[in-house]
């Protein structure tokens, strides 16, 4: 007994040992990721940019599902005639569907593939929160360093920073390599239907195929990440996809003084609630994995010690993800109660009842993989399940080693010296899904540097961009236009 005791205990102690050295050795071969850039000379971006981005803000394009003020989205292709001469005199247009616009910078070279640009024009709604606006949302005031306004963040700042920079390089003399398309869409905010996915199309019936394309999409993230004291550029290879899904209960009616054991509400009530305590399973696969891989050698030794470990450490990393709805959202398809209707009179039982569900859908799971977790998590006939036709799988994951990533990680790293730069999951919605037959690689990235603390002004109350933000994102798309050349 002595003898087994003893050897049981060497071969733990072994055990242990060879643990001990796969996590070191796994820790020394997690190596940086981060390419070596050279200084470059700060270009120069004049005063009147802000003013011009001011005026862009004081035009309300916003897009309703039902409705857009015409007059708003003409006022603003007129806007960018007025205040951007050199890019119109040179730049070949076309506009699509009255209101999108397709910019065309002829390159020298044509066997390169073109690049394409991507923003959008319109913004969303306010009428909601517009009492709680410190300034008009569509003012542009300037104020204490910032440019205040809807769309000042999404995504009028990027649209207006690339004609800004376009401009600028025209001034300059400089004239591409590479053939530089910009596409901006004026329903993105419901969709991108009549805008991106039209455009897409034209694209595709002149047989083009481009370089990368670069969207909006993920930022730069001041402390991003525990362990890494420097800002972390995050640019999207992947967008999740997006399910709706309607759940309906239906049971007999009748007097509230005589109710069974559970209602049309109730019966749906418990599915809701096992549904929100059963969420879909958390992976490190994919885009979130890369996210590790490259932020995390340069993290403090604890931390990357456990991402260089993911085998050994991935439970308890999971369980920290799931603490915050940021990073839980990166790892897992995430399932969202939005609207919830039943119920005619207080002394009345409901015959039914129904909620509307939106599941974010991670890369690794798609729609059915959502309708069997709900069916299978669910497991009552009562309740019937029916998803939208609009919903959408989530997109192909662009190539971390391609020439679009590494140009655009090279330019973050010029503008940004300190930043970190990384592959991300976008958690939201682009136009950039519409784009995915005419690019094998596309990229999603607003070159804004913020705190985590200020990413609920994305869509949000006192929407701003700050003037240091704005105009270090103009010297990065005139850096990325350079580079692309290159």
């Amino acid at each position: 007994m002595k003898k087994l005791k003893r050897l049981l205990r060497r071969i733990f102690l072994f055990t242990l040992f060879a643990i001990l050295i796969i996590v070191i050795y796994n820790m020394i071969r997690f190596g940086s990721k981060q390419v070596k850039v050279d200084r470059i000379a700060e270009v120069a971006i004049s005063d009147q940019a802000v003013n011009r981005l001011a005026k862009a803000i004081q035009i309300p394009t916003i897009s309703r599902s039902t409705h857009i003020d015409t007059s708003a989205f003409v006022g603003f292709i007129a806007y960018l005639n007025s205040n951007f001469p050199k890019t119109h005199r040179l730049l070949e247009r076309k506009t699509i569907n009255d209101y999108s616009l397709i910019y065309k910078w002829a390159g020298k070279n044509s066997v390169l593939k073109p690049a394409l640009f991507l923003a959008h024009i319109d913004v969303v709604p306010v009428e909601e929160s517009l009492s709680q606006w410190k300034h008009p949302p569509f003012s542009g005031t300037v104020e204490d360093g910032y440019i205040y306004g809807r769309g000042t963040l999404d995504d009028k700042s990027s649209l207006v920073g690339i004609m800004e920079a376009i401009e600028q390089l025209i001034g300059e003399g400089y004239r591409p390599e590479r053939t530089i398309y910009l596409a901006f869409g004026h329903d993105e905010e419901i969709g991108g239907r009549n805008g991106a996915k039209a455009i897409a199309q034209y694209f595709d019936k002149k047989h083009l195929e481009f370089e990368y394309v670069l969207d909006e999409g993920s930022l730069v993230l001041t402390k991003g990440m525990p362990g890494i004291s420097k800002p972390i550029g995050l640019i999207g290879i992947a967008e999740k996809g997006y399910a709706t899904v309607k759940l309906s209960a239906k049971t007999e009616g009748g007097h509230s003084s005589m109710p069974p054991a559970q209602t049309a509400i109730g019966t749906l009530s418990k599915a809701i609630t096992t549904l929100e305590e059963n969420p879909m399973p958390a992976s490190f696969d994919g885009p979130t994995g890369m996210l590790m891989d490259y932020a995390g050698p340069e993290a403090s030794i604890p931390i990357r010690m456990a991402l260089a470990n993911r085998w050994l450490f991935g439970g308890l990393l999971k369980k920290q993800f799931a603490k915050k709805p940021t990073t839980n959202a990166i790892m897992r398809t995430t399932t969202a109660v939005t609207m919830i209707d039943g119920g005619i009179q207080e002394n009345v039982l409901p015959t039914q009842a129904s909620a509307t569900l939106n599941f974010r859908i991670r890369p690794g799971d798609d729609i059915k993989t959502v309708e069997n977790h709900i069916k299978n998590t669910i497991n009552n006939e009562l309740i019937s399940i029916k998803t939208d036709r609009s919903s959408r799988n989530p997109s192909k994951i662009s190539d971390d080693k391609a020439f679009g990533f590494r140009v655009i990680q090279r330019t973050l790293q010029e503008i940004f010296p300190d930043v970190v730069v990384a592959p991300s999951l976008v958690v939201a919605g682009t136009d950039s899904k519409h784009y995915q037959q005419v690019a094998v690689n596309t990229y999603r990235l607003l070159p804004f540097q913020l705190g985590t603390d200020e990413l609920d002004r994305i869509h949000g109350v006192d929407e701003r961009i700050s003037i240091e933000n704005y105009t270090r994102a103009v010297r990065f798309y005139h850096q990325l236009i350079k580079n692309s050349c290159e």
